[in-house]
């Protein structure tokens, strides 16, 4: 199935520290692609995988399970972490569940965490239904494109297939028992005003992981996509400094001299 323009995933081959940036639950490696380019030019090596089911259409995320989401920025990791002297994790809504349970299971492997609006719940009444809703109604609303910034769209998906959504339901339990075994650096940056999802869940975050080294920033001026909103290049300043005073070696070509290239468009 042909990947929507824009969806593509991205790789840069840049220094010894290596980013990690995970997209959202029926979204793209579009709504995090700015923030990639920017810790590309600054010389970092840079994946941004697409997750299976997405970027196509919404009929292919309703035959995959969290387990397939998951396993897609593992190996991304893995990758990595093959590439790179240190690796960071970032990630956007359902992005950031996928960064925290790498964080919880691989340990000083990762150097540091940055989320943004991370997702930890399925919200409302109609949560405790989908295990029965999803046999019964295929599909709702879709949730993509909650931007304040005007002219900005998101590539997602119109639909949101309810298989999908119980299986967001179980990964994030399965995220949430884990928290505590996440000891890595912490940046949580969240929206005050978010559509999709409250600020419960990054107060859920920062409340159980047992890092000591955590910052959390306010988003004032955007929505839940708050990486093609307005504070997208906060995000990205803060994300660099973050990674600056983790690791003075960004930047750096490794000892092997690859020279550094840009795959994806």
């Amino acid at each position: 199935m042909p990947v929507l323009p824009g969806a593509e995933p991205y790789r840069h081959e840049g220094g010894e520290v290596g980013v990690l940036l995970c997209h959202g639950f029926t979204g793209s490696p579009q709504s995090l692609r700015p923030w990639a380019d920017y810790l590309a030019a600054r010389g970092l090596t840079v994946s941004l995988p697409l997750l299976p089911g997405h970027g196509t259409r919404w009929e292919d995320l309703a035959v995959t399970a969290w387990q397939d989401w998951y396993a897609e920025v593992d190996s991304a990791l893995r990758e990595l972490r093959e590439r790179c002297s240190k690796v960071f994790v970032c990630g956007l809504s359902m992005g950031g569940a996928l960064a925290l349970r790498l964080a919880a299971r691989h340990g000083d492997e990762i150097a540091g965490l940055v989320l943004v609006n991370p997702g930890n719940k399925v919200h409302g009444l109609s949560a405790y239904a989908l295990p029965f809703a999803r046999h019964v109604v295929r599909t709702v609303k879709g949730i993509t494109s909650d931007i304040a910034k005007e002219g900005v769209e998101e590539v997602g998906y119109p639909r949101v297939p309810l298989h999908a959504a119980h299986q967001l339901r179980i990964f994030f339990r399965t995220v949430d028992r884990e928290l505590p075994q996440v000891t890595q650096p912490l940046v949580v940056l969240h929206s005050v005003d978010d559509h999709v999802v409250p600020p419960a869940d990054s107060a859920r975050v920062l409340g159980r992981v047992s890092s000591t080294d955590v910052t959390e920033i306010l988003l004032e001026q955007s929505y839940h996509v708050a990486t093609l909103d307005h504070d997208a290049d906060r995000i990205f300043e803060e994300s660099y400094a973050f990674f600056d005073r983790l690791a003075p070696e960004v930047g750096k070509i490794p000892s092997a001299g690859v020279e550094g290239t840009t795959t994806g468009d």
